[in-house]
Parts: C-alpha cells; structure tokens; sequence
C-alpha cells in the first residue's frame, strides 16, 4: 500500500503558525495512531511552507477564509486527485475539527463515491430507527459524529470523532467500538448535531437523515438521482447551499467551549517544556 501524503496548507495568513505546526503533527497522530487501528490506510501529515507550492503527490487540505455560495469543502483537481477547503480564521481554534474531518473522510474514501451496505434506517416519532429495507451508505467517516461536543484532543489539538467500520454492522455486540471515542453505541446511530446520507437502490436518489440542529427533530431530505460523479462532492455542496458549511456542527450549537480552552493551556504547556528541552542542548 503506498503512503499517501496530506499537506495542511493555511491561505488566510491570520492562523497562528505554531498552531498550524501543532495541528499538523497531532492530525498525524490522529492518522497513523488512531485511524489505522480500524481502517487500512497509511498516510502521513504535515503542515506545507507555502500555499503556493504544492509538492507533488501531495493532498492539500487548505485553510481558507470563505468557500463560494454552493461549493462544498472537498474538491477533485483537474488530475481527479482529493483535495479539500476548511474555513479558518485565528479567532477561533474551532478549525482544527474541521481539518481532522476532511482528512479523516479524504482518506478513509479518497474520491467520495465509497458506499457500504447496511439495513435502512427511518424516522418513526422523531426518533432514527431501523427499517426493513437496505440503503448504500456513503461512508462519510466523521458526519454521524461530527459535532462539536464529540471532539477529542491529541497534545493540545482538537480533532475530530469517526466511525470505526463496525458502525455498519447488522446488530449491536458487545464491546464492539462504533465510533473511535465510543460516543456512537450503535449501528447507524446519528449523534446529535451529524448526519448521514445514501443511495435509495430502490429509487437510484441520494437521500439523508439531518440532525444538524439538536434542538429539533431529525428530519430526511431527498437530493435527487445519484450523480455519477463524486458523491461526497454532491453531498457536500448541498449541506453547503442548505446550511452554509460543508463541514457542518450545526447551526444553533455553541462549540466546544470547554475542550478548546483545555486544549490551549495544553499547547501552552507542551511549548513551556519544549523551551526547557531547549536548553539542555
């Protein structure tokens, strides 16, 4: 399997560099420690000098202040190689979740059309439940979890929940990990503030469960027919047209407040004793 390489690449010029360093080594962590204990994938993670200089064979994810009206966050070049777009800005450290999120989702299925079997899902008293059908589910590694309040840290950086593959399996089992935080305690639990889309084999549209907004009831919306270019690039543009982010933690939900202030006096710590190591040299 060959390595693939990311390169976090900020196009704002307002992000912090020692936070872009930070976040880059804890997003490779993130990947080598974490996601390779449940996906077959082997990539590496590294903040790039210059946006402007993309080395070859390398997937940029790029900070960036805005995305256009209807583009979503993940993107094929003209070479049909993955990239992908974050909104960053350095008055919040919030970005840091999302950048985990494209990663993870970029490699866990590189060209967004991955689909997975499993048992149906519906709405029944404003609840998500099983059907008795079967859907394609596009194998989003970080929507159903996506949320805020979901995050965790790696040396002072906030990184996104994700699903381990058993969240497709038919049953619940004992001890088994739906997602990497155990947050998820299901298969196809959506978790507050997620979502999940699919293909209906029955009527060849895209279709989703949104709970994007925890503060309502979760509610399904139909796309259309399924395209035959990249599904992630379809889904991602519409939750962009229809709640303003492609990487969406829910419009009404306040961050993680008490997470990124931990995760500051965590970087902060870890910069006091990187000083300190300094000077035994």
């Amino acid at each position: 399997m060959s390595l693939i390489q990311v390169g976090l690449a900020d196009k704002t010029g307002d992000i912090d560099s020692a936070l872009l360093h930070a976040a880059a080594a804890a997003l490779n962590i993130q990947v080598t420690r974490d996601l390779t204990q449940f996906w077959t994938v082997q990539a590496t993670v590294s903040a790039l000098p210059s946006p402007t200089k993309i080395p070859a064979g390398v997937w940029p994810v790029f900070l960036v202040k805005s995305l256009p009206p209807g583009e979503g966050g993940f993107h094929l070049d003209k070479h049909n190689q993955p990239y992908a777009e974050v909104i960053a800005s350095g008055k919040s450290d919030e970005w840091t979740i999302d950048a985990s999120h494209e990663i993870l989702e970029m490699l866990v299925d590189p060209f967004g059309n991955r689909l997975q079997n499993s048992t149906s899902i519906e709405i029944k008293g404003g609840k998500i439940v099983d059907g008795t059908g079967q859907f394609g589910y596009l194998v989003e590694a970080c929507d159903p979890c996506e949320a805020d309040k979901f995050a965790y840290a790696i040396q002072g950086v906030a990184v996104s929940d994700f699903l381990t593959p058993h969240f497709y399996d038919p049953l619940v089992t004992p001890g088994t990990r739906y997602s990497f935080t155990g947050a998820i305690k299901a298969p196809r639990q959506i978790l507050p503030g997620g979502y999940i889309s699919w293909v209906n084999h029955q009527t060849d549209e895209m279709q989703q469960i949104l709970w994007v907004d925890p503060n309502s009831a979760p509610t399904l919306r139909t796309l259309g027919a399924a395209p035959s270019s990249s599904l992630r690039v379809r889904v991602d543009n519409e939750m962009r047209k229809h709640t303003g982010k492609a990487t969406v933690r829910g419009p009404k939900q306040p961050s993680n407040t008490a997470l990124l202030k931990r995760c500051k006096t965590k970087r902060a710590n870890l910069e006091s004793i990187a000083e300190a190591r300094g000077k035994l040299y």
